[in-house]
């Protein structure tokens, strides 16, 4: 999985060939934790067709503003450099996320 930081932002996703998911998450979120096992499964699963990026919250808060994002966890979708769809707290589960990974091929 691809860490993404503003320095890399536009190199990674705007840019790829491929469809990008990018995974928000914090060091101290549990919900966030709990999906990663799943989210690293899907990676795997979508090799090739689908990138995978994430972003340490705490870390990146630049990127979180950039982005609007205003909490986690939180899922981005892009296709064509552009941003197709995006799940939020409670929307985040194991099959929406997969949904809109789907939806991106």
């Amino acid at each position: 999985m691809v860490e993404l930081s503003k320095e890399n932002y536009d190199a990674e996703v705007l840019q790829s060939e491929l469809p990008v998911v990018i995974d928000m998450w914090g060091p101290t979120c549990a919900p966030c934790k709990a999906l990663m096992p799943a989210v690293h499964e899907m990676e795997e699963e979508f090799s090739g067709k689908v990138k995978f990026c994430s972003v340490n919250a705490k870390e990146n808060r630049p990127l979180m503003i950039k982005l609007k994002v205003m909490g986690v966890p939180a899922f981005l979708f892009f296709k064509g450099g552009e941003q197709v769809a995006r799940l939020s707290g409670g929307e985040c589960t194991v099959d929406a996320i997969r949904e809109k990974t789907e939806a991106l091929l």
